[in-house]
């Protein structure tokens, strides 16, 4: 009951604190590297870990994605199904796609694994696999659609709209560069689909309708020397292609260097320069932006109030989540962000309580999670103890109730036994003495007493 109160006391406290609490304000010039461009009409680069935009081209227009659909549809498989269960192609799957496209020549009633039919939808961007697996999962088609359209929504995707499995051309098919960096950076925290998209070549052993295993190449050319290895990347970590007439080149693509992944999306590209801008902006960012850990600059405690403000004063709740980053150009420094709490919570970590956020230049650079300490602090009954002595130096009394009962209740059970003990005292005594007195033995001696006339004389023996 006392976790919950000191909880919800914490949360009313950061709501408070949302219009209160002191921002650093933004010291330095406001630069933010911009001078590099693309082909393409439409790109992004953002940073995986949090969400940070390095580099926009238009990130909010609409565009046809062609075959990178295909990360979305394999998101909500991904969060819908396991691995080994069964696929089986039907003949909508088969023949229902446009002739002529992207296909492994899967048969009618073919049974693959849902692992072994991803393989072919993100390698050989195979159309049919791309429809078996939405019938697989929702029954239906037009079912999958839905639930792709509801997943694009709950990732806050404003400018997307699907309406197939595989991104082959349609009117009511389209998204936006932005939309489909948050699609592509939510599919990469699946370690499955990581795996999938950064593998270079893939055998699918034999079937019920195919006698001879099925090889498949991945033909991201940045990742993968298949089609040419004019354009490797050496830091790629994988991703999807896609063209179509109306779309022309559309590219996703993963990258790491330095310890930072990046995510890149170009739409609307001519054919070969998605690959020389996706490497200009990789290197362009790379070269120009660096991340820190917030709990590298920032604190919450009593003595630093620059970074979280009045936050400070309940040090002993709270804490900053060792994972939060920033992201901001190295001719920046982290004097120069804004930072603010904002209420927030996560479904999958109830400790949650809050959320640091960080800006440059009106730019959101990352974040770090406020949370809940109570229940991991571990500290005494009464913990004003100087830190050289172990305790925590607070010049207050920190009382924790369940440590206090439990002495309490020592205490009671030793004063109970001993009170015990003492009213027995007499009954223990005289048990005692009477225990002695039945099994006394007289001490024999070395001496015999004879009688004479009378008389007594010793004699020895």
């Amino acid at each position: 009951m006392k976790k919950k109160l000191l909880k919800a006391l914490s949360l009313i406290f950061i709501f408070n604190l949302i219009l209160t609490v002191p921002k650093i304000e933004v010291q330095a010039q406001d630069y933010w590297p911009s001078s590099v461009d693309v082909a393409a009409e439409a790109a992004i680069v953002m940073e995986e870990e949090t969400g940070a935009i390095l580099y926009s081209k238009n990130m909010d227009d609409v565009h046809y994605p062609a075959s990178i659909t295909k990360i979305m549809t394999a998101l909500v498989v991904l969060e819908n199904c396991d691995l080994d269960e069964t696929v089986t192609f039907s003949a909508e799957a088969v023949y229902g796609t446009e002739l002529g496209s992207s296909s492994i020549a899967r048969d009618v009633n073919e049974e693959m694994t849902v692992e072994q039919t991803l393989y072919g939808m993100m390698l050989e961007s195979a159309n049919e696999c791309a429809y078996a697996l939405g019938e697989h999962v929702a029954g239906d088609i037009n079912s999958f659609v839905d639930m792709m359209n509801a997943k694009a929504k709950e990732l806050g995707c404003k400018n997307t709209h699907f309406n197939n499995s595989n991104g082959l051309p349609d009117d009511e098919h389209y998204t936006s560069a932005y939309d489909m960096a948050l699609i592509a950076r939510a599919a990469y925290k699946i370690p499955k689909f990581a795996e999938i998209v950064g593998t270079k070549n893939y055998t699918i052993p034999p079937t019920n309708k195919h006698s001879e295993p099925t090889m498949l190449n991945n033909h991201h050319c940045m990742l993968h020397y298949f089609k040419t290895n004019q354009y490797l990347y050496e830091y790629c970590l994988g991703g999807k292609t896609g063209y179509t007439d109306v779309a022309r080149s559309t590219l996703v693509t993963y990258a790491k260097k330095d310890g930072m992944t990046l995510v890149c999306v170009v739409l609307k590209d001519q054919t070969g320069e998605q690959y020389v801008d996706t490497t200009n902006l990789f290197e362009y960012c790379y070269d120009n932006f660096t991340k820190y850990h917030v709990s590298d600059f920032a604190s919450i405690s009593e003595d630093n109030t620059d970074i979280t403000g009045k936050l400070s004063e309940k040090s002993e709740l709270i804490k900053i989540d060792k994972k939060g980053l920033i992201v901001i150009p190295k001719a920046a420094s982290i004097l120069d962000v804004t930072s603010s709490v904002v209420p927030y919570k996560d479904d999958t970590n109830k400790a949650v309580v809050g959320q640091l956020q960080y800006s440059y230049a009106g730019r959101n650079v990352g974040y770090a999670n406020l949370l809940f300490t109570n229940a991991e602090t571990g500290s005494y009954p009464f913990d004003n103890l100087p830190v050289e002595q172990g305790g925590s130096g607070k010049d207050y009394i920190q009382v924790n109730y369940v440590k206090i009962g439990l002495i309490i209740l020592i205490i009671i059970a030793v004063a109970a036994v001993v009170m015990f003990i003492k009213s027995k005292s007499s009954s223990i005594l005289l048990f005692r003495h009477r225990f002695k007195a039945k099994h006394y033995r007289q001490p024999k001696t070395n001496m015999t007493i004879i009688r004479n006339n009378g008389k007594k004389r010793r004699r020895r023996r």
